[in-house]
């Protein structure tokens, strides 16, 4: 592709409609992808910002079975409640679809159709996992079980969400069926696959080298590293009874994989986009002069840098992805977002505490950005940036320039006289900032640019604090004129340039500073395009009349922050004690079963982290019998130092194990605390409770 692009496709990754929208969602995905569009369009750029919601996949069966209604019941529900998030959060898609939707059926089906039909797919017969008490094959999230790379032990049947490590299900340990909790058979079945391996040399040769330098580092890594793990085929279809149809033959009972069909979404999206707008859909996914760029949140780098390229590459007609801007994690007051406890902020309840301030949540978001490592979002942090920032800088800003311009002119801007040196270095300045911004924003450094914006706001602050209007006005009133002219040509520059990152408030300032009337005043030229500011010699013409001077921001309390707080430890509280509940006795084990067991206590005598996992430990323990090695998930509770010396209950008889080529020969008995600390099985041990179990 050329350097000048004549379209841009933006996909935001498409949200499961298995619950609502929280601030980790905005913060990784919705609110970087919604600043590109909507400064591209400001550039006058050909845009397409598609999303749309991801309706297929086990999650969705296992929530309506619990909730005893049927799956579109849960897609309807929860795709109402976040479109209405992205509405109020001004996030400006061009359209926004959802994978239930007939043109996604259609679309989806002829993508695999062409597909088959050119030979691109694997046709296996493999033995899957099936629930005999259920009478089904087990897909992907309906298995549950130990991973083997690093042990942990809720890893999913697709991936571990631990290690990150993709998986097919008869890979787990102990595998278990999430739907009644018995441990599946074998049985035969047979599937597509999509055959990854094939496209690993173009994989190396398109993203490792070709993207080395462009990329991030954290989306390039991670895909050099399931490079280097090697690629294998993988089933595009699977038998469920939710989703699209397989549309070729020996394809009854069976869907297309929701891996597969949801990136297709953004393609069914545009085509739903293009059809309402009369346009012709197919440049902005076929022409070699569109530029496609993904925004989606780590946990699916795999899926838009490996597999959906390898289908677009197969199905032949359409362009790869030029940039894969992926963010990490945002977490809350220091513990990983979760949506099974509670643990977010969501949108919807966020509008009822904190009504027409969607524009604080998104500049504090952008501000904390998790881009390059996973980051933090807390209440006290929310509430001085909106204090210490957007009120006492910006706001204050713009309430002092349209104050002062009412006060001394009724509002209508003064002619300027000569400048002095100051005010020419200020003007150079302030027209230095759209190339500066853009540049951070071509780079996907959102945070960096929205400080940049800041900065022009902290430039006006320092020209009226230095120059000092207020006591000039006494003495020097034709020089006040020209110091006024100058803070309101930074104040509409701010109008303008705030708007892709606080729309609502660039709206209210564009109004306040009557920019329609401005724009009638200029010869009917297009005010918002970025690049006037630094072209232009006037952006509020002498003689224009602005409004009156309405509050930006407002501050926040301590007790606002307090009761959101507060709400946080009540789920925290109402988490323990869920945590506390005694898991019900398991099946009667015999005297017999009792005795095979060999319980030991033992004396660990070396310990460390095994390396590259988060999780395992390599302990070395003094059985009595003999001094053996025994890997362990306890690296996040425990330093290696701490446990030397520490008695400890071991299960030495049982069979040996290799997690990640070290072999572990027996079980060192371990339970969880309320607080979700791993502890070793001594009855006095901090936080052991009657009723726990011993893992």
């Amino acid at each position: 592709m050329n350097n000048t692009p004549q379209r841009y496709t933006i996909t935001a990754a498409l949200p499961y409609t298995n619950g609502p929208i929280h601030i980790g969602h905005l913060a990784g995905v919705y609110v970087p992808a919604d600043i590109y569009a909507r400064y591209l369009r400001m550039q006058g750029n050909d845009v397409a910002f598609v999303c749309g919601s991801d309706e297929h996949g086990v999650p969705i069966t296992i929530k309506a079975k619990k909730e005893g209604v049927t799956p579109q019941d849960i897609v309807d529900k929860y795709d109402g409640i976040i479109r209405k998030s992205f509405e109020d959060f001004g996030v400006s898609f061009n359209n926004y679809s959802r994978t239930s939707a007939k043109v996604h059926h259609d679309t989806a089906s002829a993508f695999f159709k062409k597909m088959y039909e050119d030979g691109k797919f694997i046709e296996e017969t493999t033995q899957q996992l099936y629930d005999e008490k259920a009478g089904q094959f087990l897909a992907d999230r309906f298995v549950t079980g130990t991973c083997p790379k690093c042990g942990n032990e809720e890893a999913y049947g697709d991936q571990c969400e631990s290690c990150g490590t993709s998986l097919n299900a008869t890979d787990l340990i102990n595998p278990k069926s999430a739907i009644t909790g018995e441990v599946p058979t074998l049985k035969e079945t047979r599937h597509w696959f999509l055959p990854l391996d094939q496209y690993q040399q173009w994989l190396d040769e398109w993203i490792v080298k070709g993207h080395a330098h462009d990329w991030k580092s954290n989306v390039h890594g991670q895909v050099k590293s399931w490079l280097n793990d090697g690629l294998r085929a993988r089933a595009v279809t699977r038998d469920l009874d939710w989703g699209i149809p397989v549309p070729v033959e020996g394809g009854d009972g069976k869907v297309l994989y929701v891996w597969f069909d949801a990136p297709i979404g953004y393609i069914s999206s545009t085509k739903e986009w293009a059809e309402r707008e009369g346009k012709d859909w197919e440049p902005y996914w076929k022409d070699e002069n569109t530029k496609l760029v993904h925004f989606i949140g780590k946990d699916n780098i795999v899926f838009h840098c490996i597999i959906f390229p390898v289908m677009l590459k197969a199905h032949g007609e359409y362009i790869l992805p030029e940039n894969v801007p992926a963010n990490e994690f945002l977490n809350l007051e220091g513990r990983k977002l979760s949506t099974s406890k509670n643990w977010a902020v969501w949108l919807h309840e966020y509008l009822e505490e904190f009504p027409n301030q969607q524009d604080v949540l998104r500049y504090v978001l952008t501000a904390n950005a998790p881009e390059a490592k996973d980051n933090d979002f807390t209440w006290k942090d929310f509430q001085a940036r909106n204090n210490n920032e957007l009120v006492a800088v910006f706001g204050n800003f713009i309430n002092r320039v349209v104050v002062l311009t009412n006060k001394y002119y009724s509002g209508i801007v003064p002619e300027p006289n000569d400048y002095s040196e100051v005010d020419e270095q200020t003007i150079v300045e302030l027209k230095a900032y759209p190339a500066v911004i853009a540049s951070s924003i071509e780079k996907y450094r959102f945070r960096e640019a929205q400080g940049e914006l800041m900065n022009l706001a902290r430039l006006g602050n320092k020209y009226l604090a230095d120059e000092e209007p207020w006591k000039l006005i006494k003495t020097d009133e034709e020089r006040v004129k020209t110091i006024m002219y100058v803070a309101l040509q930074i104040a509409s520059a701010l109008a303008t340039l705030t708007e892709p990152f606080l729309p609502f408030s660039s709206a209210k300032l564009q109004k306040m500073l009557n920019f329609t009337d401005a724009e009638n005043k200029l010869s009917g030229e297009e005010y918002s395009q970025w690049n006037k500011i630094a072209t232009r010699d006037s952006l509020l013409p002498g003689g224009h009349q602005i409004g009156k001077a309405e509050l930006l921001f407002s501050k926040i309390e301590d007790e606002q922050i307090q009761q959101q707080l507060e709400k946080l430890e009540a789920t925290k509280t109402a988490n323990a004690a869920e945590d506390k509940a005694v898991e019900p006795q398991k099946e009667t084990a015999t005297f017999e079963d009792f005795t095979k067991m060999d319980l030991r206590v033992g004396t660990i005598i070396e310990a460390h982290k095994m390396p590259k996992t988060k999780k395992l430990m390599v302990i070395k323990v003094d059985t009595g019998l003999d001094k053996r090695t025994v890997v362990s998930g306890i690296a996040e509770h425990y330093k290696a130092e701490e446990i030397i010396g520490k008695k400890v209950t071991v299960l030495a008889n049982l069979a040996p194990r290799k997690l990640r080529g070290v072999e572990s020969e027996g079980m060192i008995l371990m339970t969880e605390n309320s607080a979700g600390k791993l502890v070793f099985v001594n009855p006095d041990e901090d936080g052991v409770e009657p009723g726990t179990t011993i893992n």
